[in-house]
């Protein structure tokens, strides 16, 4: 458990969070895929990312990322939101493609690997968008900005799914 604790609170790219999603669903599950691309685009605030089913790729939300960013101003919370994303979206590019299984899932995987008492479990439960409370999401107003690909974001080059 501190492991995970000490390498979130020291990520400093969407990478590093990354290689925490992968290693704490392979611990748990005993599942790993490679070969994921990020990208980031201005979605509707009550969307967090998706996983276009069939494809290597996650949309996470830039709009919503920026809120947390300026919402939270500590680095261990926005990774803890990075990592609840990603982690949701990559269960469901594992297989799990329910919302049903995989929510109780994210919440399995974060306490095991954080502790019940961590940030990323506390959003496991209660979700991520409760870093946001009392801000007005539906007066924000974030322009449509072109798609961006996220580099360096997948360091492994190991099998494809395992």
């Amino acid at each position: 458990m501190p492991k995970y604790r000490e390498r979130l609170e020291k990520a400093s790219a969407y990478g590093d969070v990354w290689e925490i999603v992968k290693d704490s669903v392979r611990a748990v599950l005993k599942k790993y895929r490679v070969g994921m691309m990020l990208f980031l685009d201005d979605l509707p605030l009550n969307l967090g990312a998706y996983h276009p089913v069939g494809t290597n790729n996650i949309i996470m939300n830039r709009t919503l990322l920026r809120l947390v960013e300026v919402a939270t101003e500590k680095r261990i919370f926005v990774n803890a939101f990075v990592y609840s994303i990603l982690l949701h979206e990559y269960l469901h590019a594992v297989g799990y493609l329910s919302e049903g299984a995989v929510r109780p899932l994210v919440v399995r995987i974060s306490e095991e690997c954080f502790g019940y008492d961590h940030i990323v479990s506390q959003l496991a439960r209660e979700g991520p968008w409760s870093l946001l409370r009392g801000i007005p999401l539906d007066e924000v107003q974030a322009p449509k900005r072109v798609i961006e690909i996220v580099k360096d974001f997948e360091k492994s080059s190991q099998r494809y799914i395992s």
